[in-house]
């Protein structure tokens, strides 16, 4: 599994039907919408996604779009460990609303969401296999049920040669993360789709860099990036060998 995701949805009612039905978004609605979210922040339009690869921008962008009943935001800065800790300015936008918040990483195996109806948290989880459950508020949501009934166990596959050793989970944090995704916004990251899921990269989303002012200088940032990188070792490279036992190669 590869996905990641770091998606906020408002909508008046099921987002499902609402998005399903939407059309181009309008630019200025939209800008309007980002400027609310991102008060006193810098805010420059670029290049736009689509719902499907739009979940998970690269720093310091956000797609997002903004029609009658719902809105959509991808931003890596939602993507927190403890859901219910989200800027109250964000949950404050969902009064009268829905608000959904969906967040996984793959390389971590690590999976949060939450659901805010009129601006009061339902449901949110936190967990991933190293940190366990993060937080964990309200009762589970009917999609989460065979996970905690014990009807989805993780099926990990070991390395030749390791012994298998339990899951730290009792399920797979991105298999829940992507029924999550397909019951709270009506898609899929990985996996089969399935007839009602809606066609998440015919949705376009515009494109944002989006950068607080008073935060860090996304140029030292990504100067600090290059020279941590270089700093750092050759990459060890393995692959299997005839007897299936990991074998380090020269090169690549």
């Amino acid at each position: 599994m590869g996905a990641k995701t770091g998606l906020l949805l408002y909508s008046d009612g099921d987002a499902l039907e609402l998005l399903r039905r939407v059309d181009a978004a309008d630019l200025d609605r939209t800008t309007a919408m980002m400027r609310r979210l991102y008060p006193g922040w810098e805010i420059e339009e670029c290049r736009g996604s689509n719902l499907w690869d739009g979940v998970y921008p690269s720093a310091g962008t956000a797609y997002a779009a903004s029609w009658p009943g719902v809105d959509v935001i991808g931003d890596q800065r939602v993507m927190i460990d403890v859901p219910s800790q989200l800027p109250e300015h964000l949950v404050a936008e969902s009064a009268g609303r829905r608000l959904v918040l969906h967040a996984m990483h793959s390389v971590a195996d690590w999976l949060a969401f939450a659901l805010w109806e009129d601006g009061r948290l339902v449901r949110s989880l936190s967990l991933s296999p190293d940190s366990g459950i993060i937080e964990n508020i309200g009762e589970p949501l009917p999609f989460e049920l065979p996970y905690w009934a014990g009807d989805r166990p993780a099926d990990i596959v070991p390395w030749p040669g390791e012994e298998e050793e339990p899951y730290a989970l009792p399920f797979h944090p991105l298999e829940l993360g992507e029924d999550a995704l397909r019951a709270l916004c009506g898609f899929i990251q990985e996996g089969r789709p399935e007839p009602d899921d809606i066609d998440a990269e015919a949705i376009a989303l515009y494109g944002f860099h989006v950068r607080d002012p008073h935060g860090p200088d996304p140029a030292e940032q990504e100067a600090a990036l290059r020279e941590a990188a270089e700093a750092m070792p050759p990459p060890r490279v393995y692959a299997l060998g005839p007897d299936g036992e990991l074998i380090e190669r020269d090169g690549w």
